[in-house]
């Protein structure tokens, strides 16, 4: 019995490990990975034309599934003996991959902002980002862009 506890506590970790490990980068407006810090960007000004709430989807990175394929899988061979035991693994492990996955979807779905912008040279554009912070019809706003196309909406 020590040896499955054992064995259980540290498929626990890893899975644990794992999806925190997949956590998504931030869509924040005011956030930046490494590789954007010191990086040059495209500022145009403008106002805030509409603003709609949208829903960020999850990631999908497999790693939810791969840690849910390995805790259930682990749970599924405490099943039966034999043949059973080895169907029980296997059968654990498709369930808990799938659980995985959409647990990994679910809690990296955030809420997010469909923003449209005019510029101050009369081009309409949107961004979408996370939902940080509020943006009104009429708010000065600065747009960035990055030279890989990455863009964000702060206030001016």
């Amino acid at each position: 019995m020590s040896v499955m506890k054992t064995t259980v506590t540290v498929a626990l970790v890893l899975a644990a490990g794992l999806v925190l490990s997949g956590c998504p980068a931030s869509m924040s407006g005011g956030a930046y990975t490494r590789d954007q810090a010191r990086q040059a960007q495209d500022v145009q000004l403008g106002y805030v034309e509409s603003v709609r709430q949208v829903l960020i989807e999850g990631t999908k990175s497999g790693v939810g599934t791969v840690g849910g394929a390995a805790l259930g899988g682990v749970a599924g061979s405490t099943i039966g003996r034999g043949r059973g035991q080895v169907a029980g693994a296997i059968g654990g492990a498709v369930v808990g991959g799938l659980v995985g996955s959409a647990i990994e979807e679910n809690a990296t779905r955030q809420p997010g902002l469909e923003i449209t912008v005019r510029l101050d040279n009369g081009r309409m554009l949107a961004v979408t980002q996370a939902a940080d912070e509020p943006f009104y019809r009429g708010d000065r706003v600065r747009v960035l862009t990055s030279y890989e196309g990455v863009a964000r909406v702060a206030h001016y």
